[in-house]
């Protein structure tokens, strides 16, 4: 961090903390000493920020035990290091069924601290990850996913026509719809915490519950069953984001991978109530279209989007889809193709999806699970700030900054569930123990505008007052309104200029 030559400078004496609007008369000036500094940003190490950053995909009924029999604390790489799976993921995604978290009517795993979940929680909570979940109901490829109970209770179903174990309800049967919203708002209340829970797939019907190939009693209820499961996820998830896979035949019980006439009519609505984007084909360039880039493109730095590769390379033939263009034998390929296609889609999250393919990004394409964390998501940082060093008490004093994301993502701050509660804040620091004195808060600032390549520049208006006179150190960081102004985002700011709570330390101040 490099301090630039002192200036001196007029400020306008307004009680107020916003940006300055360009041409505005100043009136009643004083002279204020100001700095420049200037902030050298760090490219390169993890920043780990909520909805952005790496996935990590844990088996349905693992536990505990699974980091050490997966190697996933001793992953070997490309470049000949070992490292901790953990160390390069924000946050870990459980696809598990609706029978594995409630088994037994009100009997809920999350209650029980001896069950599985209960100990894989704790273990990803210990490696500071958060949770994110899709709980499916369709069983017809994977075996009963829905609780024997609901069946009992008169809940009409179908099978694959094999396996007569394998119930599947019928997404408009009312006693499906009665017992399921029942066990979503009680699941909301454990998980409705964003300190808990990164993001929620809030949809889970259809095959995978990827919300494709849907069986109905009567398919002319299919925009109800989407509205009602839409609305039911809304309300127990009000604080966490809920995303949608922007599937081109969602609902529907035709999957043959061609639009459907409702799938725009059907997504618009989610999205504008509040949904973000998911989608689970990402590298498979027959099956995410040209529909599915311009669906995406429509929602750029609007909703951002999480993605999930296609293939499992253990299992599926990638190199005979001739758009892919895929070779036999070589991994990395497939590696390569999911990495572009998120580019293209700006992606916010890429994941480590199953073992296999954990193996794989860190075996075959090392330099690309570095690489996104260096230039996917969002990665912000100020690369300049003019504060004062030597102001009078009561006065009130322009702070100029300036702001990079250095990722082609975006900070999704206009979601509904975030709603602007992260800020740009200045602090005046106590010189011996870092500690906060006074936090300003610039309310005008909107993270979500900040975009790569795009440098956004602020003028903001601090009022001196609420704090003794004396000697501080200005610091700069990106705080959260709803827990009392403490650090909410972490800055790609090298480390040796940060507190312990995460302020930028910038310039010395003599408050008179």
């Amino acid at each position: 961090m490099k301090k630039l030559v002192s200036i001196f400078t007029s400020i306008l004496v307004i009680a107020s903390c916003g940006k300055e609007k360009q041409g505005e008369e100043q009136s009643g000036s004083i002279e204020v000493k100001t700095e420049q500094v200037r902030l050298t940003p760090d490219r390169t190490s993890i920043i780990k920020n909520p909805l952005t950053g790496w996935v990590l995909y844990v088996g349905r009924q693992w536990n505990d035990t699974f980091w050490s029999t997966q190697n996933y604390d001793a992953m070997p790489t490309s470049d000949g290091t070992t490292v901790k799976v953990s160390d390069y993921a924000t946050c870990a995604y459980l696809r598990t069924s609706w029978k594995n978290l409630e088994p037994t009517e009100g009997a809920y795993v999350w209650k029980d601290p001896s069950s599985n979940f209960s100990k894989l929680v704790a273990s990803l909570r210990a490696r500071g990850l958060k949770m994110s979940f899709r709980v499916v109901v369709d069983g017809r490829d994977q075996g009963l996913n829905t609780p024997e109970y609901v069946f009992n209770a008169g809940c009409a179903y179908y099978t694959d026509g094999t396996h007569t174990a394998w119930k599947s309800p019928y997404p408009d049967d009312p006693v499906f719809q009665e017992k399921y919203a029942k066990f979503i708002h009680a699941f909301g209340e454990e998980f409705n915490d964003p300190d808990k829970t990164e993001f929620v797939d809030g949809y889970g019907l259809g095959l995978w519950g990827e919300g494709h190939t849907l069986i109905y009693k009567n398919n002319a209820n299919k925009a109800a069953v989407f509205d009602w499961i839409t609305d039911l996820y809304l309300d127990a998830f009000s604080r966490v984001p809920l995303v949608m896979n922007y599937h081109n035949t969602i609902g529907d019980s035709v999957n043959d991978n061609k639009l459907k006439a409702d799938t725009e009519t059907l997504l618009e609505r989610c999205v504008e109530k509040g949904y973000s984007l998911r989608n689970d084909a990402f590298g498979m360039h027959t099956y995410y279209t040209k529909w599915h880039q311009s669906y995406a493109a429509k929602w750029f730095y609007k909703r951002p989007v999480v993605m999930e590769g296609g293939f499992v390379l253990n299992t599926h033939r990638y190199w005979i889809y001739p758009e892919d263009g895929y070779r036999e034998g070589h991994p990395e390929d497939v590696r390569y193709g999911e990495y572009e296609q998120s580019g293209e889609s700006h992606v916010n999250m890429m994941d480590f999806r199953t073992n296999g393919e954990i193996q794989s990004w860190f075996k075959d394409a090392f330099e690309l699970v570095k690489k996104f964390n260096q230039e996917g998501g969002y990665r912000l940082y100020p690369d300049q700030i003019t504060v004062p060093v030597e102001a009078s008490h009561g006065v009130d004093v322009t702070v100029s900054h300036r702001w990079v994301n250095l990722g082609w993502g975006y900070c999704p701050v206009n979601i509904p569930q975030w709603n602007q509660k992260y800020k740009v804040a200045f602090a005046l620091l106590d010189r011996t123990t870092d500690e906060t004195v006074k936090v300003f808060v610039c309310e005008d600032t909107d993270l979500s505008e900040w975009l790569q390549a795009k440098p956004t520049s602020y003028k903001s208006k601090i009022t001196l007052s609420g704090f003794p006179a004396g000697k501080y150190t200005w610091a700069v960081g990106l705080v959260d309104r709803t827990k009392g102004d403490a650090i909410g985002l972490n800055m790609s700011v090298k480390e040796s200029f940060l507190t312990k709570d995460g302020w930028a330390r910038l310039a010395d101040v003599t408050i008179k």
